[in-house]
């Protein structure tokens, strides 16, 4: 079987889990993250309960594009498309205008953290998939991030309906995103270089 072809068997899988409202362990350009269905709210608390968290400020989504993007954030200054169009790092967009994700994935500001991940299978399945996807550190809440499958909590390995084979890892950063905040009226706050 070809690479490709095996990426698309697990990029299907994957797929199947989220639209069956189950939790995945996966692998994207920085860390390893636990995922689910962003509009699905059930599986955005069983990531809660997993984590051993209710922080709804930890939780981000990764759209495939920018137009996904703006199909879930309704309130984005345009600043902060062409800053996510020029970022050479990985970088998460803090957006105003939450729209169309689970309830319990907002914040009272009703914010929502996004990310386009540069990276071979998580594109692959954002596209499959068709909707944002959560993307939170794999930890107990409190606890340091796995940067690695190989450092993920046992119980989250275990709690995930599917882990992603770790040869569609790729090279990730292996570090956290750089986060930047954007307000309706174009504002920016770095909160993580």
């Amino acid at each position: 079987m070809s690479a490709a072809e095996a990426m698309r068997q697990e990029v299907e899988r994957a797929v199947a889990v989220l639209r069956a409202g189950g939790v995945i362990l996966y692998p994207t350009d920085t860390v390893w993250g636990l995922g689910c269905d962003a509009t699905n709210a059930e599986a955005v608390a069983k990531i809660y309960e997993l984590k051993r968290s209710a922080d709804k400020k930890s939780m981000l989504v990764l759209c495939a594009s920018a137009d996904m993007v703006v199909r879930y954030v309704n309130r984005a200054p345009g600043i902060a498309f062409e800053v996510m169009e020029l970022a050479t790092e990985p970088l998460t967009l803090i957006l105003p205008g939450a729209a169309g994700v689970a309830a319990n994935l907002v914040p009272e500001e009703g914010t929502l953290g996004v990310r386009v991940p540069d990276h071979a299978f998580c594109s692959s399945m954002l596209r499959a998939f068709g909707r944002p996807v959560v993307s939170t550190s794999v930890n107990i809440s409190g606890e340091p991030a796995a940067l690695s499958l190989a450092e993920a909590p046992r119980e989250l390995v275990e709690g995930a309906d599917f882990v992603v084979n770790p040869r569609f890892e790729g090279r990730p950063t292996r570090k956290p995103s750089s986060i930047v905040a954007f307000t309706e009226d174009g504002a920016v706050n770095v909160i993580r270089k």
